[in-house]
């Protein structure tokens, strides 16, 4: 089978010609040399280590990487922008912070801000693909108790799985008072921001990078991709969708985060892409006082058993995530909620207050910051702690069905791979042909 696929490829780098080698063809997709030297940078830099000899393991997971991504434009498997946005800009942040500057990670990475940007929304998509493929093809592996009983009877000691230290916590919260003339200075703020894009001084997106407070889209200029209603916050949602000329900049909206400006950039089904710049005004710390002092002194009734924690979390609290449970802090942990964390997991002030205390303690007031990016004053108590141990089946038979599910998974995926391989054409530069490779069927 003929794939019109040359040897040799060329690139101009720096004004001179370099050859660059295909190593693999897999189906019509070729794997150059380069390819192979960009991931293995990648994973240098995330730490990442391969199993075996990286000069065979790295090829041959781009390899299959292909053949998941072929699969997935057969089954029409795609990924917007929406869901790698926040990936994106996380990596972002992370190569910032280990280059220093966004001046440096430039510098290091000889490309724009932009320019990483979009490579990286190109790889990350890749990878989103992938991961959905995969899960599209185990979405109904399942194993019963006994398969998880056999599996475990045998097992040695040291492979039982070890379950780290999870605590269950309440918390009740106070929302400090922000000052008239704190929330008016904010507003004017954002009505110079507007007069300025309605004269033509500056652009909103500019405007929003220099000044919005949304660290998430304040780098794309306030920019938020196509998102349904439902995944905005209520009173932002009613005057996005609202927006009917791109050239118009809202009236001054306020949500849970702060107060905003926003302007239309495309509407698309029941979906609306807009950018917006947001503010959020500032605690005086005579305010944070005042909240701290009434924290203290619920606290101490509370102690005193003038009312329990749960009704004052029920009552009292400015915490609505948590108001209707008694303030008990909800974790998502692979889709689904728990109300156990283990403490890497918790809000690092909240791991702070909790780690030395006793079930039923209540904590001190701290300041902390919200969910929502807000700075709260806080009390907790904790409910549980199950300490660190080796998983049982009577305490721990989720935690080990896990572990067989995540096992039987893995041994679908590797034989799809390998049936996948048996019907794909396959052609590996000689140099590779010795490698003792993960998967069987690549030499032929």
């Amino acid at each position: 089978m003929a794939t019109g696929l040359p040897v040799d490829s060329i690139a101009v780098e720096g004004g001179k010609s370099v050859v660059d080698e295909v190593i693999w063809v897999v189906g019509d997709e070729a794997i150059l040399k380069s390819d192979v030297e960009a991931m293995r940078k990648q994973a240098e830099e995330e730490g990442t280590r391969w199993k075996g000899d990286p000069d065979c393991a790295i090829p041959e997971q781009l390899a299959v990487q292909k053949l998941y991504l072929h699969q997935a434009a057969i089954d029409s498997i795609e990924v917007t922008d929406a869901e790698i946005s926040a990936d994106v800009e996380q990596y972002l942040d992370y190569w910032t912070n280990l280059a220093g500057s966004r001046e440096k990670l430039e510098e290091y990475k000889k490309a724009t801000i932009s320019q990483l940007r979009n490579e990286l929304r190109d790889a990350l998509r890749d990878r989103k693909t992938m991961q959905k493929m995969r899960e599209q093809l185990v979405k109904d592996i399942t194993v019963s108790p006994a398969e998880v009983r056999r599996y475990f009877k045998d097992l040695p000691a040291d492979s039982i799985p070890f379950v780290p230290t999870e605590v269950e916590v309440q918390i009740l919260t106070q929302m400090p008072r922000i000052e008239p003339e704190e929330i008016n200075r904010v507003k004017d703020e954002l009505r110079e921001y507007t007069d300025r894009v309605n004269k033509g001084e500056a652009s909103f997106a500019t405007l929003a990078r220099l000044y919005s407070e949304d660290p998430g889209t304040a780098r794309r200029g306030g920019e938020l991709d196509y998102t349904g209603r439902g995944m905005l916050d209520p009173a932002f949602a009613a005057v996005a969708f609202n927006l009917t000329d791109p050239k118009t900049v809202s009236k001054i909206v306020e949500s849970e985060f702060g107060y905003h400006i926003i302007q239309l950039i495309d509407k698309r089904g029941d979906k609306v892409k807009v950018r917006h710049i947001l503010r959020k005004p500032q605690v005086s710390s005579d305010a944070m006082t005042k909240a701290m002092e009434r924290l203290d002194s619920i606290r101490t009734d509370i102690v005193d058993g003038k009312f329990t924690f749960e009704a004052g979390a029920s009552v009292i609290s400015d915490d609505k995530d948590t108001r209707n449970n008694y303030g008990l802090m909800a974790n998502v942990m692979d889709g689904a909620r728990t109300s156990k964390f283990r403490m890497q997991d918790l809000p690092s002030e909240v791991a702070r207050a909790v780690e030395k205390m006793e079930i039923g303690d209540v904590s001190a007031p701290f300041e902390m910051i919200d969910g929502k990016g807000k700075t709260v004053c806080a009390i907790v108590k904790l409910k549980n702690r199950v300490n660190g141990h080796k998983a049982t089946i009577t305490e721990d038979f989720q935690v080990m069905k896990d572990v067989v599910l995540n096992k039987r998974r893995e041994e679908v995926l590797h034989e799809w791979v390998v049936d996948k391989i048996k019907s794909t054409y396959v052609r590996i530069n000689d140099k590779y042909k010795n490698c003792d490779f993960e998967y069987q069927g690549w030499i032929r």
